[in-house]
């Protein structure tokens, strides 16, 4: 399990555009926010409030990216619907959600579907500076708190 102030993983994940998006393209501040999937009630009022907030978390050097299982295709479409201005990642093979140990099983209900904990990470300069896991996807995270301790970075 990684824990703050540990080295982050990087990673390289498709965007909406099936771009490559890398951990290491980024040299301010990076919020990593995983969400279980998209049109999924829940993750609908996250990504919503990120993008809500996203003038706030801009003007404090900090950049946005959500990351699920989900498609290029299928996050594209969540983006449209709901205007999303910052990129959304496909973990389609899994690799990153297991690598920052934010796995969720059966969400849904549905044995053996493997999906995204719905977790928040700061990370800046390679570091992760700020860790949030909830203790089950329906919860949210504290924005607040987020943005406090991007403020203090």
């Amino acid at each position: 399990m990684i824990e703050v102030n540990e080295k982050a993983p990087d990673f390289t994940l498709k965007n909406t555009s099936k771009e490559d998006v890398s951990l290491a393209d980024y040299n301010g501040a990076v919020v990593l926010a995983f969400y279980p999937g998209a049109f999924t009630g829940v993750c609908d009022t996250e990504m919503c409030t990120f993008q809500e907030d996203l003038k706030s978390f801009n003007d404090l050097d900090a950049t946005v990216l959500g990351i699920s299982v989900d498609s290029p295709w299928a996050n594209g479409s969540f983006a449209s619907k709901y205007n999303l201005e910052f990129d959304l990642l496909s973990d389609f093979d899994r690799s990153v959600i297991k690598s920052y140990d934010v796995v969720f099983e059966g969400l849904g209900g549905i044995e053996g579907y493997t999906c995204a904990n719905r977790a928040v990470f700061i990370i800046k300069n390679g570091t992760i500076m700020y860790k949030w896991i909830a203790p089950s996807p329906g919860e949210e995270p504290n924005y607040e708190e987020v943005k406090s301790k991007l403020k203090e970075l």
